[in-house]
């Protein structure tokens, strides 16, 4: 599985707007992806998520700075465009012809995203003090 989930990553790494027509390569086509803002099903809903991201955010880039295997593969990975920069894990299963099957992107919208929206972000930090406030 590590061969399987290193050339994910790699695809992932080179991904531009162009290489988005070569995503059958990597992906089944019933392929599950989830992240904070979308659960779409199938290798088009995959490939509108990320044409949209390359839409609103040109520039983006993703690298991949760890790989573990068991059951499925976890990239670590680090994500910029434009004035965002997000770090988070995808869980990857794959198939037998290693392409995956199920992409979760676990990250944490809150502290990365919404704290950093003109209005939201004070009510998001408030929140948080106010939670961390209780004892585990």
């Amino acid at each position: 599985m590590i061969a399987a989930a290193t050339s994910y990553a790699r695809y992932f790494e080179a991904l531009t707007p162009a290489g988005l027509a070569g995503l059958e390569r990597v992906v089944v086509a019933d392929v599950r992806f989830v992240d904070p803002f979308n659960d779409v099903t199938g290798v088009d809903g995959m490939r509108r998520v990320l044409a949209r991201m390359f839409a609103d955010l040109p520039d983006a880039r993703f690298a991949v700075t760890d790989i573990a295997t068991g059951e499925a593969a976890y990239l670590r990975w680090r994500f910029a465009g434009g004035r965002w920069a997000i770090e988070g894990v995808s869980e990857v299963h794959f198939a037998g012809d290693e392409r995956a099957t199920l992409h979760v992107d676990h990250w944490d919208a809150a502290s990365q995203i919404y704290a950093r929206v003109p209005l939201l972000g004070p009510v998001i930090r408030a929140i948080r003090r106010r939670i961390g406030q209780f004892p585990g």
